[in-house]
């Protein structure tokens, strides 16, 4: 019998959950045959960064590209980490073993991700960013829980990213090793904003290598 297994996957802004479903289709192996996937979509919010014009995001974005020292709307990343910690909930509710939850996003919702692990007081399967950042500054250090870092982290970034910038990513894999978490990081060369299959199919083999681990 397939383990019981749950993958939330977090769009950027301005995306949406569905558009985002062909990820699963990867997922052939015989231990994700039971796998459960979410693809929520974010509620449409007026951003700064665009005038004001409402898009679907998890939180306000003020700039564009993100750097390691950009501004962040911390109040709306922690009411959007709020709603990823009641997804996690259910789960564990419904008999999922907390080992076996996997939280992974793109861009904004690769920041959303990291939030949600840093702040969620159990030990998951782990995370996976997609040209990400973090998007809570050092004060939010004292709030981590002991078991939330030993959530191990996947982090993939392009290095022509010109939307969040490779040193934000850099820069945020760095600040979850000095909380003592790990953090896996992978660079590809002349990539920009986007998701490749490259990095999918690694994003597939971590998982499965976590799982035999938690197993």
């Amino acid at each position: 019998m397939s383990l019981r297994i749950f993958i939330l996957w977090l769009h950027g802004s301005g995306d949406s959950g569905p558009a985002n479903e062909h990820v699963r289709e990867l997922f052939t192996s015989p231990e994700f045959e039971n796998a459960e996937w979410s693809f929520p979509t974010a509620p449409p919010m007026p951003i700064t960064r665009d005038g004001g014009a409402a898009i679907p995001a998890w939180f306000d974005i003020t700039e564009v590209p993100i750097t390691a020292k950009s501004t962040r709307d911390e109040k709306g990343v922690l009411k959007a980490v709020q709603v990823v910690h009641a997804m996690i909930d259910k789960e564990i509710a419904d008999g999922v073993s907390p080992g076996n939850i996997f939280i992974c996003g793109f861009s904004q919702g690769g920041a959303l991700t990291t939030a949600s692990i840093m702040l969620y007081p159990k030990t998951l399967g782990g995370g996976v960013v997609f040209s990400g950042s973090v998007p809570l500054g050092s004060s939010i250090e004292k709030q981590i829980p002991l078991e939330a870092r030993k959530t191990p982290i996947l982090w993939l970034h392009g290095m022509a990213d010109d939307i969040v910038l490779f040193e934000a990513g850099q820069a945020g894999c760095h600040f979850l090793e000095q909380l003592g978490m790990s953090c896996e990081f992978k660079a590809y060369p002349g990539l920009g904003h986007v998701i490749v299959d490259e990095e999918l199919e690694y994003f597939q083999s971590w998982i499965r290598n976590h799982l035999k681990k938690s197993a």
